[in-house]
């Protein structure tokens, strides 16, 4: 549901369109034509689209629109027109995200987290009403932004706005942390990961209040009986997929209503870094 597939996901949609033979297919073309000269770079879009507002949204938001008008008359083959759907929600709001992101931050953090909630709302919508969905996302996308510093900034995200759409009986909101250990996590977007050590939670930090509290993983589920006891804003760390330990102090710590941002939490002493699944060539025989 994330953001980040823009070419990957205009090559499903001229594939989609190819396959059924469509009559959008020429106007799908034309559209992507325009992005033909990034030669499928994101930071050389997002400069030029963001400060010389040489953009692309005027074609990928004529293609959006006519591909959502005509839903119902695209094959319903298994999830077919599900991808179409969702890859043409991908490419218009990437462009979007891509031309903001270089002049506002904050406000292409919400171009992003309302995209996930856009391709969501499609999948469950797809589904119909009897669907349910688990969502696996960092604290900072799931954990309601309205119960953190996020708010200040004007900032939303996935886990508030989902809880704003839904009864409140239909989503629960799990956060995750740690007091120390280990982790994978890049120095910056788009290099390999590497095993980081976490070193022990800030004094005064929702992690370290875990730990003086038992060093033993926990599970806390926040109720309307003890939900007043965590009411406190209160430092939060957060580790992503970029992670720099050694600035700690200098933002790794979200201050948070820890009952308001989720509905439990799931705490682990010390964690230890995954390891990612290789899956081994079978031996030619």
């Amino acid at each position: 549901i994330d953001i980040y597939s823009l070419w990957e996901s205009m090559d499903e949609v001229i594939r989609y369109l190819k396959q059924i033979d469509s009559t959008d297919l020429e106007a799908a073309r034309q559209a992507f034509t325009c992005f033909e000269p990034f030669n499928r770079n994101n930071e050389e879009y997002a400069v030029s689209a963001g400060i010389f507002s040489e953009d692309c949204i005027e074609e990928v938001a004529k293609l959006l629109t006519t591909i959502q008008r005509k839903k119902e008359k695209y094959p319903h083959h298994e999830e077919l027109n599900l991808n179409l759907q969702v890859n043409a929600l991908v490419a218009y709001n990437a462009e979007n995200y891509y031309r903001t992101m270089v002049v506002h931050d904050d406000r292409s953090w919400n171009i992003r987290d309302m995209h996930m909630v856009d391709a969501l709302n499609e999948i469950m919508d797809f589904y119909g009403s009897e669907g349910k969905a688990i969502v696996w996302e960092h604290n900072t996308h799931v954990g309601d932004a309205s119960a953190t510093d996020m708010k200040d900034s004007g900032m939303i995200n996935v886990g508030q706005v989902i809880r704003e759409q839904n009864p409140t009986e239909d989503v629960f909101i799990t956060g995750f942390g740690t007091y120390r250990g280990t982790v994978i996590a890049a120095e910056e977007w788009g290099v390999d990961f590497e095993i980081k050590t976490v070193p022990p939670a800030m004094k005064g930090s929702w992690e370290e209040a875990m730990h003086l509290s038992g060093a033993y993983d926990k599970l806390l589920i926040f109720t309307d009986e003890n939900r007043q006891l965590f009411q406190g804003r209160i430092g939060h760390r957060a580790i992503g997929v970029v992670y720099r330990p050694e600035y700690e102090q200098y933002g790794n710590y979200v201050p948070s209503v820890m009952s308001d941002r989720y509905d439990a939490f799931i705490y682990i002493d010390e964690t230890q870094a995954l390891h990612p699944l290789v899956q081994e060539k079978a031996p030619v025989l």
